[in-house]
């Protein structure tokens, strides 16, 4: 199974981050994902009426796409558009999603604080746990917006996501883990372990942040679009980053 994963388009009228979209799913047309998963922040600058926009050019793939909002994206407009797409028995009506295709489970959690940067998690552990567990021992891949290791860049770890704590001691007790977790919201391709799991962050459909951290200089940016590809075959995930 092939799953692409895109995050942080930003669309807006006001730039050209729709292009830089259709420049990937060109791409992508190429490997032929079985799914694709966007790990939020589709809109910039409260640009709601793109979601129909958007919308539109996800309708025209030939696989289902999967989507998750991030901090700049509203919940209710997103809900308007792709309604019926979540699960109804998230909490606090958060935009969760789940994906079983048998032999693996796609689980995508809404870490997103309303008016809020920074991301959190605590109030979704009782959840997740009982997603991960219920059918006995199904390979699964978490899906979220905000990042849940520090990046070292000192403005985007302000703003990752709080109760990393609790989800590492709830991931740790469990019989059978995650493959892995992947996440958007630096703009910057990234991996590490977490909880003993491989724990990506994707790269961003929009310009990427430079890799700052902290110093008196900051570091020029020459990336281009960015996206991944997850591919489980016989039980072994193996995940690629692609520049585009």
């Amino acid at each position: 199974m092939i799953i692409a994963q895109l995050s942080d388009i930003h669309a807006s009228p006001n730039n050209a981050n729709l292009a830089r979209l259709e420049h990937a799913l060109a791409w992508l047309e190429t490997v032929g994902p079985d799914v694709l998963i966007v790990t939020g922040d589709l809109t910039d600058e409260d640009w709601h009426k793109g979601y129909a926009t958007l919308a539109g050019q996800f309708n025209r793939l030939a696989y289902p796409v999967l989507i998750l909002p991030g901090n700049a994206d509203d919940r209710e407009a997103m809900n308007q558009i792709w309604k019926g797409m979540w699960v109804s028995n998230a909490p606090d009506s958060a935009l969760n999603l789940v994906m079983d295709t048998g032999a693996l489970r796609l689980i995508g959690v809404d870490t997103t604080v309303p008016h809020n940067g920074a991301g959190r998690i605590q109030h979704q552990l009782d959840w997740l746990e009982n997603t991960l567990t219920t059918g006995g021992a199904t390979d699964s891949i978490i899906f979220m917006h905000h990042h849940i290791f520090a990046s070292g860049i000192p403005t985007m770890d302000e703003i990752m996501c709080d109760g990393s704590e609790a989800l590492a001691d709830m991931l740790l007790r469990l019989p059978h883990k995650p493959l892995a977790i992947a996440t958007g919201h630096v703009h910057r391709p990234m991996a590490s372990r977490f909880a003993g799991i491989p724990v990506y962050i994707c790269g961003s459909v929009c310009p990427a942040n430079p890799l700052w951290f902290g110093g008196d200089k900051v570091p020029p940016v020459n990336d281009p679009v960015m996206l991944m590809i997850h591919r489980y075959h016989h039980g072994v995930l193996v995940s690629h980053t692609v520049a585009v």
